[in-house]
């Protein structure tokens, strides 16, 4: 979590913002996310979802209002949508403590150890295969879209293949895409689908494991080496369905997550208690 930008709004909707969530190094964000806090009596503290720059914000609007009817356990979950006329649009959510998943590698100083990448895979997958069932693809499956929390990983970035570009336009290197993640069928314009979503899965585990999206074979580890290579398949019809992918339960109980993560979520959840709304300078007639 970072500072406000001298370039971050002040407000979104009726919400003061407190923080960025994501490092400026993350420029494959698929939005720009900011804790915020109403600043009414009530003192609720969400996280609130922008467009970058570059995006159509009508198209992105159209996304955030499509998560907002869905139900599916695992995607972060958006309450509210407001914005236009001149103000950008956004949606908000309620706030969890949350470590992006480039963060994490970064909190922990490299990749993360086989039995997390493990346990993020069997969550990640399971998510997926029930928005699947739902005929409901996420199209926008990255690292950065990846948040952890102490409960387990949440998807957002929501649509952000189809916020990107309308079906039939090419989206290699639009605002929004992480390139390492995007399907070859998407890239070249076709409509987003399950199999687009499990091409991310597998790049977003390599990363998870290896520090970057289209690693080596030899770089993964074993348990991944199979599984990973299969995702990756230029050819939909050859990559497995997410619910086909680590069928084996993983034990009861939250995730496992490093020690220094713990302590960056820890630190994040002490800094939102602590912050206070800005007061604004007091009125003198000059």
């Amino acid at each position: 979590m970072e500072a406000l930008r001298h370039d971050d709004p002040v407000r979104v909707g009726a919400y003061v913002a407190l923080a960025r969530l994501d490092a400026e190094p993350d420029s494959t964000a698929p939005e720009r996310r900011f804790v915020v806090r109403s600043g009414s009596g009530d003192g609720r503290t969400l996280l609130a979802r922008l467009p970058r720059p570059g995006v159509d914000p009508t198209r992105w609007a159209i996304e955030a209002e499509g998560a907002r009817r869905l139900s599916v356990p695992g995607f972060l979950p958006v309450g509210e949508v407001g914005g236009g006329g001149a103000e950008p649009p956004w949606c908000a959510g309620p706030y969890v403590p949350a470590v992006p998943l480039p963060g994490a590698l970064r909190a922990h100083g490299g990749p993360l150890p086989d039995p997390v990448v493990r346990a993020l895979g069997a969550a990640l997958a399971r998510t997926l295969a029930t928005a699947h069932a739902q005929g409901v693809p996420h199209a926008g499956l990255s690292p950065a879209a990846v948040l952890l929390t102490a409960d387990g990983p949440l998807l957002s970035g929501f649509g952000a293949v189809r916020a990107a570009a309308p079906d039939g336009e090419p989206r290699s290197g639009l605002p929004g895409l992480d390139s390492g993640c995007l399907a070859p069928e998407q890239a070249a314009g076709g409509r987003p689908r399950p199999p687009g979503d499990v091409y991310a899965l597998g790049a977003v585990l390599a990363y998870a494991a290896t520090g970057h999206t289209v690693p080596e074979r030899d770089e993964l580890p074993s348990f991944l080496r199979e599984p990973v290579t299969a995702c990756l398949s230029r050819d939909p019809g050859r990559r497995p369905q997410a619910h086909q992918l680590f069928p084996h339960p993983e034990p009861a109980g939250p995730m496992p997550l490093p020690a220094p993560l713990v302590v960056a979520l820890a630190h994040q959840s002490a800094r939102i208690l602590a912050a206070e709304l800005p007061v604004p300078a007091p009125w003198t007639d000059r």
